[in-house]
C-alpha cells in the first residue's frame, strides 16, 4: 500500500479514488475525519490521504491524477459555492444538493 495524493479537500480525493476506480486501481481513503479533530487548525500531517492497495500500479495512478488534474487546469476549481445556502458543491454538479439552487452560469 503507497500513498498517492493528499488534500485539504476530501470531495477532491474522492474525486480522484473513483477515477482510479474507474482503470482498476483500488484505493483507500485515510484521515478523513482526522482533520476535524484539530478544529480548524490546518496541518498537513493531518489532510486527507489518497491510498493505493497495489504499490505496482503507483507509476499508472500518479499518472491518471496527474493527467486529470493538468486537463481541468485545477480540481480544486470544479468545486463551487452555493450562493444562496453557502454550501460547497462539486463541480459536476449544476444544482446545490443541499437546497435544489442552481449553479449561478445555470440559471434560467
Amino acid at each position: 500500500m503507497i500513498k498517492i495524493y493528499s488534500s485539504q479537500n476530501p470531495m477532491i480525493i474522492h474525486h480522484l479514488k473513483n477515477l482510479l476506480e474507474l482503470e482498476g486501481v483500488h484505493a483507500i481513503i485515510r484521515n478523513e475525519n482526522l482533520s476535524a479533530a484539530l478544529g480548524g487548525i490546518p496541518a498537513t500531517e493531518c489532510w486527507v490521504e489518497l491510498w493505493i492497495l497495489d504499490e505496482n500500479r503507483e507509476a499508472e495512478a500518479r499518472d491518471i491524477i496527474r493527467k486529470k488534474v493538468q486537463s481541468d487546469e485545477s480540481v480544486i476549481r470544479w468545486s463551487w459555492r452555493c450562493p444562496h445556502c453557502g454550501e460547497e458543491i462539486e463541480g459536476q454538479f449544476t444544482d446545490c444538493w443541499n437546497c435544489g439552487e442552481p449553479k449561478p452560469e445555470h440559471k434560467k
